[in-house]
C-alpha cells in the first residue's frame, strides 16, 4: 500500500509539448522551496511521476519518498496507515506499527487520491500539517513531530467537493500552497510519438509502428491518458512480437474511435462515457470484461460510470434491467450490477427517466426474457434489500 525507498531517481518526463515544458518547468521551480503541493488532473496522466519528480529535484532527494493511495486502502486502516498503531490499539494490531508520516520524516509523503478521504480524515489530516505531530492509533501521547513535505494528488474537483460539503475548504487551502494541473494526454498530442517510442523501447522489443497507426495513435482521445496508452504498447509488443504494427493491429475500438476524428468536446465526463457507451452498443466492449476493469483500476470515475448508466438509462426509459442489454451483460447479472452500483455510490435514479418509452426499449424487452412483474424497472433499492 505504500513505498518507502531512501533514494529515488528522477523520472522522465517524456514529450517536448508546450503544455508538458510548462508543467516541467514549474514543477522544477517548486522543487526548490518546501511548499506544499496539490497536483490534479485526469486518471492516467501521472500525476504520480510529477510527485517523485519533485523529490527528486529537491533537498530532500537522499531521504525518503513515501507514497500511499488514499482509494486503495479503507478507511478504518487509513489512520493506521498514516500515524501508525500501538499494539492491541485494535482488531488484528498484534504489534506495534510505524506510520508513513514517521517513515517519511525529514523527506517526501505523496498522498494520491486525497479527494477520497472522509471527513474525518480529512480533518486529522489538517491537524498533523498544522502541527506536525503524529499520535499513532491507540497511542496515549504524541509520538513526536516529524518534518515531512506532503504532496497531494487527486482526480476529482475539490472546490466543487468544498461547495457540496464533502471536502474541508482549510485543507484544501493548506494542500494547495502550490497547484500544479497535469495535462492530458489528447491535449498533447505531439508527445504521443516519444512517448511510444520511450514504451516500446522499455519492453525490450523490436517492434515498429507504421505511420497509419500513429495517426491513428494522434487522434484517440485517451480517455485513459497515459496509463492506457503504456497498456496499448505492452498489449502490442507481447501479441504481436518483433513486427511492424500496422492500424489492423491496433485494438478496434480504438481504431474505430480515432476514425471518427478529433473531438473536442468541452467536458471530459461527456467524452469517456460517450467512448465507452459507443463500444458498448456497437459490440466492442463488454461491461464485466472492459468497463468494470477501468472502473476498479481508477482509469474512469465515479462520474464517468454514472455518466454511462445515465445514457443507457436514457435508452431504455429507466428500465434497469434492459440497461443490461445495452451494456452487454446477461439477464441473471442484474443483482450483481445493480450492488456493485450502489457499494461505489454510483446507483442513477431511474424515475427521471420514466417519461414515455423509448424505441430501443421496446426492441429489447423482450430479448431479456423478464416476466412480467419484474419488467417494469424495478425500484433498485427494494431489489438490494433481498441482495
Amino acid at each position: 500500500m505504500h513505498t518507502h525507498t531512501h533514494v529515488i531517481s528522477e523520472p522522465k518526463l517524456v514529450g517536448n509539448s508546450p503544455a508538458l515544458e510548462r508543467l516541467r518547468s514549474a514543477a522544477a521551480r517548486v522543487a526548490a522551496g518546501n511548499a506544499k503541493v496539490l497536483i490534479t488532473g485526469e486518471s492516467g496522466v501521472g500525476k504520480d511521476l510529477i510527485a517523485r519528480f519533485i523529490h527528486a529535484r529537491s533537498s530532500r532527494a537522499d531521504r525518503p519518498f513515501v507514497a500511499l493511495n488514499c482509494a486503495g486502502v479503507a478507511e478504518t486502516l487509513l489512520e493506521s496507515e498514516l500515524f501508525g498503531h500501538v499494539k492491541g490499539s485494535f482488531t488484528g494490531a498484534h504489534r506495534d506499527k510505524v506510520g508513513l508520516f514517521q517513515l517519511g520524516n525529514r523527506g517526501t509523503v505523496f498522498l494520491d487520491e486525497v479527494g477520497e478521504m472522509s471527513l474525518r480524515m480529512q480533518a486529522m489530516l489538517l491537524r498533523f500539517l498544522e502541527s506536525g505531530e503524529v499520535k499513532p492509533v491507540g497511542a496515549d501521547l504524541a509520538a513526536g513531530k516529524v518534518d515531512v513535505r506532503v504532496i497531494a494528488a487527486t482526480n476529482r474537483n475539490l472546490p466543487d467537493m468544498v461547495a457540496k460539503g464533502l471536502f474541508r475548504e482549510d485543507l484544501m487551502y493548506r494542500i494547495m500552497v502550490v497547484h500544479l494541473e497535469v495535462p492530458s494526454l489528447r491535449n498533447r498530442r505531439e508527445d504521443i510519438r516519444g512517448l511510444v517510442a520511450h514504451m516500446l523501447a522499455q519492453t525490450g522489443i523490436a517492434l515498429e509502428m507504421s505511420e497509419e497507426a500513429l495517426l491513428a495513435l494522434e487522434s484517440y482521445q485517451w480517455p485513459g491518458n497515459v496509463r492506457e496508452l503504456q497498456n496499448v504498447m505492452e498489449q502490442l509488443a507481447w501479441l504481436q512480437g518483433p513486427s511492424v504494427v500496422r492500424v489492423a493491429d491496433l485494438p478496434p475500438a480504438l481504431v474505430r474511435s480515432a476514425g471518427g476524428g478529433v473531438r473536442l468536446a468541452r467536458e471530459r465526463r461527456k467524452q469517456v462515457s460517450d467512448l465507452l457507451y459507443e463500444g458498448l452498443v456497437a459490440g466492442t466492449y463488454s461491461f464485466w470484461e472492459h468497463v468494470y476493469p477501468m472502473f476498479i483500476n481508477r482509469d474512469i470515475t465515479r462520474a464517468d460510470l454514472m455518466g454511462l448508466v445515465r445514457q443507457a438509462l436514457f435508452e431504455t426509459s429507466g428500465n434497469y434491467r434492459a440497461v443490461l442489454r445495452v451494456l452487454r451483460m446477461e439477464p441473471s447479472d442484474y443483482k450483481r450490477f445493480l450492488n456493485f452500483l450502489s457499494t461505489h455510490d454510483c446507483t442513477v435514479d431511474f424515475r427521471e427517466f420514466r417519461a414515455g418509452q423509448s424505441k430501443k426499449e421496446r426492441q429489447i424487452q423482450p430479448l431479456l426474457t423478464v416476466p412480467s412483474s419484474a419488467a417494469d424497472g424495478s425500484q433498485p433499492g427494494a431489489d438490494r434489500k433481498t441482495a
